[in-house]
């Protein structure tokens, strides 16, 4: 196990996987390493349902952190190409955390679901001591629809083209420079640049906006080990080799200024907010048009084949396992002295 972030495959593999309660028939897909989501079938009705940590940072302000907060959670069935529609949730909020602020926070994540039509169904919400920002709960989200409208994750399909929208470290970058902007010694453009990257660390209106064109066959939100993690579960899901090419990635403006201040690969940093797609090759002009006629960028980056593993620029790359931005924001508050 990893000291920090998501556990790795043999961690997953030894101790969760075995271990996964009593065998039901309408369980379609169960927990995997490396998948955004599982799949129930209820008498014929498909629902996607993941569960995801409540992360809050208030020093975003409050209602940019709840709508931040509720996109990640409700990212990981967006991925499955049907619209999240449903939401359950649980604060557990330290004591000190005021009435006021709470409704601040609560009322932007009303507004963000309703604006994507998800009905919170229920909830627990509490203060506790021993809790502190940012882990403050846990949420699980659903999406219901129709069997024949599931994006599976183990969908890439050989001579699928694979796309890859807003490029790497989107997060990161966004939400390094956003959160200790005075550590950051780069040009004020550029830093400035580097912060409105936080405003692309959402993918659902991307997914969903993708998913409604058809022919996408595999759909992944490259969030921890980023874009070549996320590549590499794609392919292991299907079993396939992707061969991409950096060239044709996007990279947004401040990111590689901030990845190399940080001394933090971009690659392999969390961009949640940037999806890898498999996609038929008949419909990647209009999956890139849709995409980016709602503003996002998106690069046809290179083709499922035949094998396993990813290679990029021609050189084979691994899962990287341990993601580089953790260990950038504990050195960050760190020098920020906060504890």
């Amino acid at each position: 196990m990893t000291d920090l972030g998501k556990v790795d495959r043999t961690f997953f593999d030894q101790y969760v996987f075995s271990n996964l309660g009593a065998g039901r028939d309408d369980v379609a897909l169960g927990p995997t390493h490396g998948v955004d989501f599982g799949l129930l079938d209820l008498d014929g009705t498909a629902v996607a349902i993941a569960t995801d940590p409540v992360s809050v940072l208030p020093d975003l302000g409050l209602a940019r952190a709840g709508r931040f907060t509720l996109d990640f959670v409700l990212a990981d069935v967006a991925v499955s190409g049907l619209p999240p529609s449903h939401l359950a949730i649980s604060f557990t909020l330290p004591p000190d955390f005021e009435d006021e602020s709470f409704a601040t926070l609560w009322t932007a994540m009303h507004e963000e679901a309703e604006d994507l039509g998800v009905s919170i169904v229920t909830g627990h919400t509490a203060r506790y001591s021993g809790c502190s920002f940012p882990w403050v709960g846990g949420a699980t989200a659903l999406a219901v629809g129709d069997h024949e409208d599931v994006i599976r994750p183990d969908g890439a399909r050989v001579g699928d083209d694979v796309l890859v929208t807003k490029g790497p470290a989107v997060e990161a970058t966004g939400l390094l420079t956003t959160l200790f902007p005075d550590q950051f010694d780069l040009p004020e453009t550029t830093l400035r640049a580097a912060q409105s990257r936080l405003d692309e660390a959402e993918c659902v209106r991307d997914a969903m906006t993708a998913s409604a064109v058809g022919g996408v066959h595999a759909m992944h939100d490259a969030t921890e080990c980023g874009l070549f993690g996320a590549l590499n579960e794609v392919a292991d899901g299907a079993g396939v080799q992707l061969d991409i090419s950096t060239d044709e990635i996007p990279l947004r403006p401040g990111v590689e200024e901030t990845c190399e201040f940080l001394g933090m690969d971009p690659w392999t940093a969390t961009t949640g907010g940037t999806l890898v797609l498999a996609v038929d090759p008949d419909s990647t002009a209009a999956v890139v048009s849709a995409l980016e006629s709602e503003g996002t960028p998106v690069g046809v980056a290179g083709t499922v084949r035949e094998g396993s593993g990813v290679t990029v620029d021609g050189e084979e790359v691994p899962h990287p396992d341990v993601d580089p931005s953790w260990a950038a924001y504990e050195e960050l508050m760190r020098q920020s002295g906060v504890q």
